[in-house]
């Protein structure tokens, strides 16, 4: 058991650092306080987001990319919906486990400690930055956002998932 967990220990260490993050967003509140930040990388079929946040709700909560880079507004509603296909005839329905789904916004939730702290790391082989490979683009005329939600996603239920309201939102911005 202690070479197997040796070997783990030796092959974690060997693995390249985390790429540097080519976009990022902070997440504020309700009041506009801070909620933490999100590191976001582009990679060949997709973006990897890394979430850490602070002062939510202990339990599970829904991430969803949203379709609009804008947190102005005390509910987030400016935000918009979900990233989803322009033409309403191609949307797709929302949830990951939705056989007719997964609208481009879609993403795992996140896990809040007791403490009120969360840490998530998440791919979606749904977007690209700028719409490489036919995925829907991040980084279009009006940008994008991440809304955290306050209840869990189930993945299925329409429009999302049954995750409540939106209690944190981040515009994603390039990283310079």
């Amino acid at each position: 058991m202690r070479l197997a967990l040796f070997a783990l220990a030796a092959a974690v260490a060997a693995l390249p650092a985390w790429a540097a993050p080519q976009a990022s967003a902070s997440f504020k509140t309700h009041d506009g306080g801070a909620a933490g930040m999100a590191a976001i990388s582009e990679g060949p079929s997709g973006v990897l987001l890394r979430i850490e946040t602070e002062g939510l709700a202990p339990g599970w909560h829904g991430v969803h990319f949203h379709a609009v880079g804008d947190c102005s507004d005390e509910k987030f509603m400016a935000s918009g919906g979900h990233l989803n296909h322009a033409e309403e005839a191609e949307k797709a329905p929302h949830g990951l486990l939705n056989p007719d789904g997964p609208d481009f916004g879609d993403l795992p939730n996140l896990y809040v400690h007791a403490d009120g702290t969360g840490k998530a790391e998440m791919f979606s082989a749904l977007v690209s930055f700028d719409g490489a490979g036919g995925r829907a683009a991040l980084f279009d005329a009006d940008g994008a956002a991440i809304v955290i939600h306050e209840a869990a996603d189930d993945h299925t239920s329409q429009p999302i998932g049954g995750a409540g309201a939106r209690v944190a939102c981040a515009v994603i911005e390039r990283a310079e």
